[in-house]
């Protein structure tokens, strides 16, 4: 991966990964700005995207009439689907919406790979059992039945025009810009260690390498569950981001207790244990993670 590609690359959704994803591409010189497409929400968005010298296109994907622009190319790009679903309801109609462009272009105009970001959510509660890729999706909530959605069409699409399709189930993400600190400032109460459900994490940094590999590789297709492959507690999780950033450890009471003093958003993630398994993703990947665990990514300097 050290050679300067030629062909598109779009990124849609450039929040925080996205913007990520462009600053390395472009500083490891994989692609040339010129080459590059960004396709953002907001202004604010795009003039950010567009100081790296790229194009950046702000687009409504909530608009179900509006036609891509005309200057970004698809044919035979590399896209990069980061763009989150709408905040409610059980379908991805921001998916649906792009698909539909897509799929009024010609055989021969279409992409020539897609990586989408999904969720490790899409297995549902698993009472603290490990889960791969073989494991069947449950989803319990709508956002990750939201994400399921998403990939059912990416799938649809993908099989209709051929196109190889890589599906990265992403748990959750910590690094320097990704941490709770907020939240443990303010000393909002978490559930106690015995109540506390399996959780799983990567650091950014690492799904950064592995988004880069998923979209460069001829080797890499198929669904890839994106963790660090150490699960831990959402209690050890919190206790280890506040010692690490010299904070007071934040108070904790029960799951009962939490019912009524947590946000129905934050109950939603207590409900459900599983740990992820990553094995798949280290193999076929090539990698071992420059954080592998908690203590790494948290501590070492």
């Amino acid at each position: 991966m050290n050679e300067t590609n030629h062909y598109p690359l779009n990124i849609v959704g450039c929040g925080y990964l996205g913007r990520k994803l462009l600053n390395e591409l472009l500083l490891r010189n994989l692609f040339v700005a010129d080459k590059i497409t960004t396709l953002v929400k907001t202004q604010s968005s795009q003039e950010h995207c567009a100081q790296t010298g790229v194009h950046s296109i702000a687009y409504d994907m909530d608009d179900c009439e509006s036609q891509l622009p005309d200057s970004i190319v698809i044919d035979q790009s590399l896209i990069y689907y980061f763009a989150p679903p709408p905040s409610h309801g059980e379908k991805d109609s921001r998916a649906k919406n792009f698909l539909k462009q897509l799929s009024q272009k010609e055989a021969h105009q279409q992409p020539s790979k897609i990586v989408l970001i999904s969720t490790t959510g899409v297995y549902g509660n698993c009472h603290g059992q490990w889960v791969d890729e073989n494991t069947p999706v449950n989803p319990g909530v709508d956002r990750a039945r939201r994400r399921f959605d998403a990939e059912q069409q990416f799938q649809h699409y993908s099989q209709k025009f051929n196109i190889p399709l890589v599906i990265l189930r992403v748990s959750g993400i910590y690094g320097p810009e990704k941490m709770p600190l907020k939240r443990i400032q303010a000393q909002t109460p978490i559930v106690r260690e015995e109540d506390s459900p399996f959780s799983n994490r990567i650091h950014a940094d690492d799904l950064l390498e592995v988004c880069l590999i998923a979209g460069l590789s001829n080797e890499i297709e198929g669904i890839y569950n994106c963790a660090d492959g150490h699960p831990t507690t959402m209690y050890d999780y919190f206790m280890k981001v506040a010692q690490a950033n010299h904070l007071p450890e934040p108070p904790t009471i029960s799951l009962e207790q939490a019912k009524t003093q947590l946000s129905a958003g934050m109950l939603s993630y207590m409900e459900e244990s599983r740990r992820i398994d990553n094995q798949k993703l280290l193999t076929d990947f090539k990698i071992s993670l420059k954080y592998p665990d908690l203590n790494k990514g948290l501590f070492v300097k």
